[in-house]
């Protein structure tokens, strides 16, 4: 497709600022609509796994992702005790580095920048007040005055996506799935050079994961109560009762959590829509559309890889339309596979039982399915199930 198309992300995380920039450096007109007042990310950190690298290395930031990250090739599996049962070497995709950890403020820093240095608008403090298509563009009005109309509206809006509320109403809220994820970041111990990971017949598992020189963080979870939240006068002992049964790097980071506040509380939910992501010049990715559990470490992935391969379907098609539909055609069966994977690892490690589906599912394993993984991504596959 030749002509500037003039697009409006709505979002300003991980996949929007992505997509804003793959596009502008295209030479597309992007306006990102972002709610927050600036893109000080919360939470900690995340793992980039190489699908994601390389879609860093695309849009021209993968040195920059490097230099603030932490870079890493060996997952670490020991038994609740700390000893050591495996060392798993992570693959590659093409060139791209096996994984990097890297704090979130930090990739939304790397992210925000260069979407602006490649042209995109970002707003911020605004979301969608009016939309209308009309089969040929989409009139917006945002919250902060501005107008404008669009070729394409793309929903990067996230797990509770306000656009996917305005195309389907509660037909696909977020769905708890029983479990939350408890995190918190610390200074990083010299031998946690990758994730390290404890697991066992406690039924619960438990990570070290370094995302920068200096820091890592420790992260587990649980099956909670979907009302439950943290103490906020003592979040770090409620923890500690849930890591009681580790030992080894777990217990001597543990040992080390003495702020409540530092303690990261998350439900974990997921979202699926089933029906086609995209009405008419509207389309949603990410979050918005396919929310996973974080048992692959594919999320944000999976929302890099969206992005770019609805930059690359924007390239090839004739027209809007047949872009969307060429790219949900490319899309939906491999996220459609990481999320039920993700899924049915969640239900193993926690005793849940699980179908015959997940249990086909499940030979493949955390290792197998980094391989599947680092296969290519901007053509449609089939090899995800």
């Amino acid at each position: 497709m030749t002509p500037s198309l003039r697009v409006l992300v709505h979002g300003g995380g991980i996949g929007g600022l992505t997509l804003a920039t793959a596009l502008a450096r295209r030479g597309h007109h992007v306006d990102v609509a972002e709610l927050r007042d600036g893109l000080e990310a919360l939470g900690v950190g995340i793992i980039q796994p190489s699908n994601a690298l390389h879609v860093m290395r695309e849009i021209g930031v993968l040195d920059a992702c490097l230099a603030v990250g932490f870079e890493w090739e060996v997952l670490t599996i020991c038994d609740p005790d700390g000893a050591t049962l495996a060392e798993i070497p992570q693959p590659r995709m093409g060139d791209a580095p096996s994984c990097n950890g890297i704090p979130r403020p930090a990739l939304a820093k790397v992210l925000s920048t260069a979407a602006a240095e490649a042209g995109a608008a970002l707003r911020f403090g605004t979301t969608i007040a009016e939309l209308a298509d009309d089969g040929a563009g989409v009139d917006v009005s945002l919250t902060d005055g501005h107008t404008g109309r669009y070729d394409l509206v793309v929903g990067f809006d996230g797990i509770g996506s306000p656009l996917r509320g305005r195309l389907y109403g509660d037909a696909y809220a977020p769905e708890y799935t029983g479990f939350a994820n408890w995190r918190v970041t610390l200074p990083r111990s010299p031998e946690v050079r990758g994730v390290v990971m404890s697991a066992g017949d406690i039924e619960a598992k438990a990570l070290l994961t370094p995302i920068s020189d200096e820091l890592m963080y420790l992260g587990s979870v649980f099956a909670e109560a979907e009302d439950f939240r943290p103490d906020p006068a003592r979040a770090h002992e409620q923890l500690a009762e849930r890591l009681a049964g580790f030992g080894g790097p777990i217990a001597e980071a543990l040992a080390r959590v003495t702020d409540p506040a530092a303690v990261v509380y998350s439900r974990i939910s997921q979202v699926t829509v089933e029906e086609p992501w995209h009405v008419g010049r509207v389309v949603l990715a990410g979050d918005a559309a396919h929310a996973s559990t974080p048992h692959l470490a594919q999320g944000a992935a999976m929302a890099v890889e969206d992005a770019l391969v609805l930059a690359r379907s924007l390239d090839a098609a004739d027209d809007v339309p047949a872009a969307l539909t060429a790219w949900e055609e490319r899309r939906r069966p491999r996220a459609m596979w990481v999320q039920a994977l993700s899924r049915a690892i969640l239900k193993q490690e926690t005793g849940t039982p699980t179908t015959p589906e997940e249990d086909g599912l499940l030979k493949v394993g955390i290792p197998g399915a980094a391989h599947v993984l680092v296969k290519p991504y901007w053509t449609t596959s089939r090899s995800e199930g």
